[in-house]
């Protein structure tokens, strides 16, 4: 090796790990701002005014709104750069739906091909902890993070039995759909008056889902997954109906009123 040749190599390795961080800041923070509601549907972007706003370079902001446009957030202007995109009720159901299709096919998958043992036990361990929780009232802000954080643990069990990386992906992009995520609409689930039975039921899904793999059954197991990501309308229905937990929505600024969308 010449000299010098190895301090390079680190040196590039380096400079690249400094380029991911940023882009992964820039993501971050620019789907942070968007989903709170400081930059609106409609609100055009250009790079510079992103720059000077988050105090990163062109080239990783530059990366994060090509990301940003891939889910959904933002749209390519005619005239050059982004606009913060409107969604409207049509928008959002196709996005649980696409997440539905997908986790049912993840499910299939991993009762087809049949999942390791140990995959059995932490599906059935992140089972018995849900089960602990809403044994409760779901009522303390502890509890109810930690509902979300089970819930969200529980999916990505899912996803990993299929053995998929090619799924993978693609539930990876599904789930940054706005509003399609396993827990876009939780909060406002809480809020139902029926909340613990919706709860209930959700479970009753995931302890059926994971029977169905265990025993083989795809087709079982890809039509409770489907059905389980349909619990998502009734929450979206509760939500448009009521301003104030349409606001426990993350990205709520972005839903177009229903009157809105039907006068265009």
């Amino acid at each position: 090796m010449a000299p010098g040749h190895g301090m390079d190599t680190l040196g590039m390795a380096l400079t690249d790990d400094r380029a991911a961080s940023q882009t992964v800041k820039a993501l971050l923070s620019l789907r942070d701002l968007i989903l709170a509601g400081e930059l609106k549907s409609g609100d055009r972007i250009s790079e510079l005014s992103v720059v000077e706003r988050l105090n990163v370079s062109r080239t990783p902001i530059r990366m994060a709104l090509v990301r940003l446009e891939e889910e959904g957030l933002l749209e390519l202007i005619p005239s050059g750069g982004y606009a913060v995109k409107a969604f409207t009720e049509r928008d959002i159901t196709d996005a649980i739906e696409i997440r539905g299709t997908l986790e049912g096919l993840a499910a299939r998958l991993a009762a087809e091909r049949g999942v390791a043992p140990s995959a059995l036990v932490r599906l059935k361990d992140c089972l018995a902890e849900i089960d602990a929780l809403i044994a409760q009232p779901i009522g303390s802000d502890d509890n109810f993070s930690s509902y979300v954080a089970l819930n969200e643990r529980f999916h990505a069990l899912l996803h990993e039995a299929a053995d998929s990386p090619v799924l993978a992906r693609q539930l990876k992009r599904a789930v940054n759909l706005p509003f399609a995520s396993p827990n876009a609409f939780v909060k406002v689930q809480a809020e139902l008056p029926e909340a613990q039975a919706v709860m209930t039921v959700a479970q009753d899904h995931h302890r059926c889902v994971v029977r169905a793999i265990e025993a083989r059954e795809g087709a079982r197991a890809e039509a409770l997954m489907r059905e389980h990501a349909r619990l998502a309308f009734r929450n979206l229905e509760f939500a448009l109906r009521n301003k104030r937990t349409l606001g426990l929505v993350p990205g709520a600024a972005l839903i177009r009123a229903r009157a809105a969308a039907q006068a265009l």
